[in-house]
């Protein structure tokens, strides 16, 4: 596998970062803004894994305020909810060692917050390119932001790998025919499962 992989993509809520509770606290407080309860379980569950747009559209979808909740989304100050993020265990760690072997991107459905999370937690220097949903047309499970992030590296899908959490990633990965390692979901279909970051080392440099 070493030989041939060149970059290393990695999804950024669920595989980076625990931020359940961080995106929780910021859609209830757009629901509370408008006077309405907190999210339902099935609802906390769908914003894990779609966009801002999305996730408001669908939080929103039965009252009255679904457009105005969108403008407000999009002038709600992330940063205070950041601090709700937690850094997965051996992040950091692991970031410094596939950083002298690869080149590494992301590919996250996160829109105008992916910049700040990663400056917060100092990660940003690791990373090569980010695609965030603000920067194709088609946002996960369409292949597009792997198509752009092999196309800035001009290589094919071959010399690439994705790690995600969710079955959008595990879509992307697969549109896309990119090796695909699950993290911490042996439920999804994968070319590897994973349930800590160190581990992805271990298939990526056969010698670590």
């Amino acid at each position: 596998m070493y030989r041939y992989i060149k970059v290393v993509i990695f999804d950024c809520d669920g595989v980076l970062f625990d931020s359940r509770q961080a995106n929780i606290n910021f859609y209830n407080s757009i629901r509370t803004h408008f006077g309405l309860p907190p999210m339902s379980k099935e609802e906390e569950d769908y914003v894990h894994i779609h966009t801002a747009y999305e996730s408001v559209r669908y939080i929103f979808r039965n009252t009255p305020y679904r457009d105005i909740a969108q403008q407000y989304r999009i002038e709600k100050d992330y940063s205070p909810f950041i601090k709700d993020m937690k850094m997965e265990p051996k992040l950091e760690e692991l970031l410094k060692i596939l950083k002298s072997h690869f080149r590494l991107a992301i590919a996250t459905n996160r829109s105008n917050t992916i910049g700040p999370v990663l400056e917060h937690f100092g990660l940003k220097k690791f990373f090569d390119i980010v695609v965030s949903s603000l920067d194709v047309k088609n946002i996960k499970p369409h292949p597009e932001s792997l198509y752009k992030i092999l196309n800035y590296f001009n290589i094919s899908n071959k010399e690439a790998i994705y790690v995600g959490d969710s079955i959008v990633d595990y879509q992307m990965a697969k549109a896309a025919n990119i090796s695909f390692i699950a993290y911490k979901n042996r439920s999804l279909t994968a070319d590897y499962h994973v349930d800590n970051l160190m581990e992805i080392a271990n298939i990526l440099i056969p010698s670590y």
